[in-house]
């Protein structure tokens, strides 16, 4: 049985590797699947270390390792040839320094959980994502992201990490550090990320309301007015020719703009992304105050996120090219409405970060939210990639995409491979999708 005596696992060594027995018990666990349950990982076991001597000696020891959080990617992002590692068992508590205006996290640690200390103690973050179920460090190393013009992907927020690298070492990368930018949305490439402090600001309160009904054609032409139109905007639609715009507002800024203009109604009651589900599992949508981590993700924490079987798909264009590139992809989603179960429209700010989908631009991005026929959806993304070719598109890392033309999207990209090189000169932390995509 696990945990009855020391472990020395079945591994998978490199050619030329010298592997050595791993002197710690670590607990095995069974392999999982990924979060929607139609993909099980292709690696020989989950562990879970509980100790950093754990990790470290797992992590020198000649096997492929890679580590999972919560799940939440439709693609082998986090597949590993060798075995997984939750990081649970090294979960501490959240360590918040007020002078500084960061609050630093294990990886274990999720968004849902974070929120609402952050709030009791007087602090927020600036920016959250659709779903609050989702590890901080698994979001911020993807470049996920919620939706506002003036604010970054979650990737933004980040001040430093400490990572465990190939050698069984932690190393802590701040903003200061050279290959800092290039350290933050690294797909798992680099190590092991064990921690990772965040910038917070003093806690404020949010308004949701939504309109629905507005015709589509009209949100596209005036999109960038739409996604300006509150602090956080995401336009939900079915390709119908209609959209629903829900909009998430600070209470301290000023108010929202009109839109009037564009027709609609306001909504009644609450609702889902997806026609026709029940909205009780969404955040409060009806123009009630509430603090900031409970308004701007879509789901409530207590209830299972979105459709839950259904696959996810997202590319980012600039948002200069946005109205174009919507209408483009209109024409493809139209013809394939059979699939679509909603798609979204997101802006967000410009960073830094080598990997990131907004690096050096401000975006919007084309998200759907299909049924869970992999074979047809994966067709049907290719089409869309194909119309979006011309508008500078990036996928999301963690979300069904086709196009394996990756290098020439990130001005940075042999930066990060020479810096993944460096850092992992064995390929411990390469998995099929890191190989499969040249970051390597």
């Amino acid at each position: 049985m696990p945990g009855d005596q020391p472990r020395v696992v079945d591994r998978r060594v490199p050619p030329g590797w010298q592997a050595e027995p791993v002197s710690h018990d670590i607990d095995v666990r069974p392999v999982p699947t990924v979060w929607a349950g139609h993909r099980t990982y292709a690696s020989r076991a989950l562990l879970a270390p509980t100790s950093l001597d754990q990790l470290a000696s797992l992590v020198t020891s000649g096997e492929r390792v890679r580590a999972i959080g919560s799940r939440h990617s439709f693609t082998d992002l986090a597949d590993s040839p060798g075995v997984l590692v939750t990081l649970e068992g090294l979960e501490r508590a959240p360590v918040l320094d007020p002078a500084a205006g960061t609050v630093t996290v294990t990886a274990h640690t999720t968004y849902g959980t974070l929120g609402p200390w952050l709030h009791d103690r007087g602090f927020a973050l600036a920016a959250l994502a659709s779903l609050p179920h989702i590890s901080v460090v698994g979001a911020v190393t993807t470049a996920t992201h919620g939706s506002g013009d003036a604010v970054t992907t979650l990737a933004g927020a980040v001040v430093a990490l400490e990572i465990l690298g190939a050698d069984g070492d932690v190393r802590r990368v701040d903003r200061d550090h050279p290959a800092f930018a290039g350290s933050v949305v690294t797909l798992g490439s680099l190590g092991i990320v064990t921690s990772v402090t965040l910038a917070v600001e003093p806690t404020y309160d949010v308004a949701q309301t939504v309109i629905d009904d507005v015709d589509l054609s009209a949100v596209v032409e005036n999109l960038g007015d739409v996604h300006a139109s509150a602090t956080s905007v995401s336009v939900f639609t079915r390709w119908d020719g209609r959209a629903s715009i829900w909009r998430k507002h600070r209470t301290d800024v000023a108010p929202e703009r009109d839109l009037s203009g564009l027709g609609g109604h306001p909504a009644d009651g609450q609702r889902h992304p997806i026609p026709g589900v029940d909205g009780a599992a969404c955040t409060p949508q009806l123009g009630e105050v509430g603090p900031w981590f409970a308004r701007l993700p879509h789901f409530r924490l207590e209830f299972t996120p979105s459709a839950g079987e259904e696959l996810q798909s997202e590319h980012l264009v600039p948002q200069a090219l946005a109205p174009r590139a919507v209408a483009a992809a209109r024409e493809v989603l139209e013809r394939h409405r059979d699939l679509v179960l909603v798609s979204e429209l997101r802006s967000m700010a410009a960073d830094n970060l080598w990997l990131s989908s907004a690096y050096e631009r401000p975006g919007v991005g084309i998200h759907t939210t299909w049924v869970q026929d992999e074979t047809r959806v994966r067709a049907a993304a290719a089409e869309l990639e194909a119309v979006l070719e011309p508008y500078e598109f990036r996928p999301h890392w963690g979300k069904v995409f086709a196009t394996s033309e990756l290098a020439r999207r990130y001005p940075r990209w042999d930066d990060a491979v020479a810096l993944v090189r460096e850092s992992d000169p064995r390929g411990v932390f390469a998995g099929p999708f890191t190989e499969r995509i040249g970051l390597r």
